[in-house]
């Protein structure tokens, strides 16, 4: 793959001029549309728990069922989307405070460590995007199971192996780190089950917990898929040898189109911003999606490739090509002139 003079000579000076142009913007907004537009669905998503675990209570199927679901997407908007925002510190502009939120969003209700999530996340993910072995995606292959399984049962088990991936990690971490992400997790889970118990009406600790799973496993199959749709499949560089940030964000890279439940779910950073997001990850789901057209626009006159696919479509190629994308050795991308 080869880039034309501009692209080989222009990657610092073009990501200059594309952040100016996004920080106009951002400085012209208020703080609303910087953070109250995400915290007002992070509330109503914390709102809404109390209605699913009194719906869980009813002997109606279809109650029963809206009861899972309410609590399946109220889980998913607060420990993904609020666990996302907490890890690119974009919650708030107080370090304390978005400490404070990462705490509560990763552990509590995450069950992960936020020490860790972050540094994977913004420190590796994001500095290292799609270079292999550091910032690739890999933590999501399994090349041990079938396609099938792996896209459509082993997500099930995400709920399961979040918090005993998180115990695990903790040992390395400093005592007082350990000991706060332990009681974090331990009380985020109590807290589901004493409400599956004296609200929803569960007689057993072991039907709650379960109960509990269930739920947070709704999302779980869309949120491996968009994990691996957004980076796997496209450019992939050395550790040693990786293009400057602005290619390696447009060549490595992908939106979903919006999408209004993975939208509202996951945040718009996540579904059909990623791009914006990997380029300016500071910035909140309503900033991302502000950003949207500017970036998009830039890419188009400066001949910048902006990657975007469906859903479906992604799928497809990963059923299609699951060995070669997941299971062999990825194909390095050579740019050539890009140090």
């Amino acid at each position: 793959m080869e880039l034309s003079g501009e692209e080989l000579t222009g990657g610092e000076s073009q990501m200059q001029e594309l952040a100016a142009l996004v920080q106009k913007t951002t400085r012209s907004c208020s703080w609303w549309e910087r953070h109250g537009v995400d915290w007002a669905c992070l509330i109503l998503a914390l709102s809404v728990t109390p209605a699913g675990f009194l719906l869980l209570h009813s002997d109606r199927f279809v109650l029963l069922c809206l009861g899972i679901l309410l609590l399946g997407a109220a889980h998913t908007v607060v420990s993904v989307k609020g666990s996302h925002l907490a890890s690119h510190n974009s919650l708030s502009q107080s370090k304390f405070w978005n400490k404070l939120w990462a705490v509560l969003f990763i552990e509590v209700c995450g069950s992960f460590t936020a020490e860790i999530g972050t540094y994977n996340h913004v420190k590796l993910h994001h500095a290292y995007t799609n270079v292999i072995g550091l910032g690739d995606s890999s933590t999501w292959k399994a090349p041990f199971f079938p396609r099938y399984i792996y896209l459509f049962i082993l997500p099930l088990a995400v709920p399961v192996i979040t918090p005993i991936v998180a115990i695990g990690l903790i040992q390395d971490q400093p005592m007082t780190t350990a000991i706060r992400t332990l009681s974090a997790i331990t009380l985020g889970m109590w807290v589901h089950c004493w409400f599956l118990m004296h609200v929803s009406g569960f007689q057993s600790l072991l039907s709650a917990f379960l109960c509990m799973l269930f739920y947070k496993a709704i999302y779980s199959i869309p949120y491996i898929h968009v994990n691996i749709f957004q980076h796997i499949g496209l450019a992939m560089f050395s550790p040693t040898k990786k293009p400057k940030r602005i290619y390696q964000m447009a060549y490595g890279v992908l939106n979903l189109p919006r999408n209004m439940l993975l939208d509202w779910s996951f945040g718009h950073s996540i579904i059909n911003c990623h791009v914006e997001h990997h380029l300016f990850p500071t910035l909140s789901d309503n900033m991302c999606l502000k950003v949207k057209p500017i970036v998009s626009k830039y890419f188009k006159q400066h001949n910048i490739p902006y990657n975007e696919d469906n859903y479906l479509s992604r799928l497809r190629l990963f059923i299609d090509k699951y060995e070669e994308l997941m299971v062999n050795a990825p194909q390095l991308t050579e740019l050539v002139g890009i140090q």
